[in-house]
């Protein structure tokens, strides 16, 4: 009613707001995590110093954001430079996690899947798929940043995601009945697993392992939305890496023998397929006169 909907509004805005300083913070605990975790260091313990003299970040320093424009991006004690990296991923991650709740509210999110389980129950499930897609978006940003500076995916960071989508998807799936949904996410991620394998060993110097343990977590969050997500977001990744690499070899901003990371590739094509991905395969095949139902 006209009268509900301000409520409905203004919870809306409250938990977009919410999201993106959660994100913020987030974002702050993954500047330390990118850097810690490729050289194999706790992410908790020490706590975080300037590289320069050694002193301990105060707490008043260590706002996201805010602190680095306070400083104008220097080190209080010393003076030396702190990498505009830092505010970039706070910024970003609070983008990220912001752009995500104003997904999840909308009509044509995953979230529907509750719609089967009312109540507490749908809350609960609504909750959990929040907190999936979130933890998704951090990793995203957090393996990408990894990944394009050591070539690495760290099992740290991608290992978990198999538990996230076993509960953060399939609980919701469960409660609302939804087997079907549930069937195509665990095929989504054994598919995608299994074909990464394969080019992993046919092609040793293209895939690694990190790219396949990750594919199979990508695979379940694409497969939760269907099979037009899961089908878009695995070629998305081809399409998106082959356009960029060509431009990049073009460029000679890289060269053949050097390498190209593939994750961050197939995190952004998985993105596409799950936020257009049903759009798309829609478009394409309505070329065919073929309706997506």
């Amino acid at each position: 009613s006209a009268r509900s909907r301000p409520v409905g509004d203004a919870a809306a805005a409250l938990l977009m707001g919410g999201s993106a300083v959660l994100g913020a913070l987030i974002g702050s605990f993954l500047n330390v995590v990118i850097h810690r975790v490729p050289a194999g260091q706790s992410v908790v313990h020490p706590p975080s110093a300037c590289p320069g003299c050694g002193n301990r970040i105060r707490p008043y320093d260590n706002i996201p954001v805010v602190s680095w424009l306070v400083l104008r991006g220097r080190c209080r004690d010393c003076s030396a430079p702190i990498s505009g990296r830092y505010p970039l991923i706070e910024a970003g991650t609070a983008l990220a996690f912001l752009l995500v709740a104003a997904w999840m509210l909308s009509p044509l999110s995953p979230v529907s899947v509750v719609v089967g389980a009312a109540g507490a129950a749908g809350l609960f499930a609504g909750g959990l798929l929040l907190i999936a897609y979130l933890w998704l978006a951090a990793a995203s940003i957090a393996l990408t940043a990894i990944d394009l500076e050591t070539h690495r995916l760290p099992n740290v960071i991608v290992l978990p995601g198999y538990a996230v989508a076993a509960i953060g998807l399939g609980v919701p799936a469960i409660l609302a009945g939804d087997l079907e949904r549930l069937g195509i996410m665990a095929a989504g991620s054994g598919i995608l697993f299994i074909a990464y394998a394969i080019m992993a060993v046919a092609w040793p110097g293209g895939m690694g392992m990190g790219d396949v343990k990750l594919a199979g977590v990508l695979g379940a969050f694409l497969g939760f939305s269907g099979w037009a997500a899961l089908v878009v977001g695995a070629f998305g990744a081809f399409v998106l890496g082959g356009v960029v690499s060509i431009v990049l070899l073009v460029l000679k901003r890289v060269s053949r023998k050097g390498g190209i990371p593939f994750g961050p590739w197939m995190i952004a094509g998985s993105w596409v397929g799950l936020v257009l991905g049903a759009s798309i395969a829609a478009s394409y095949l309505s070329l065919f006169g073929i309706e997506l139902v």
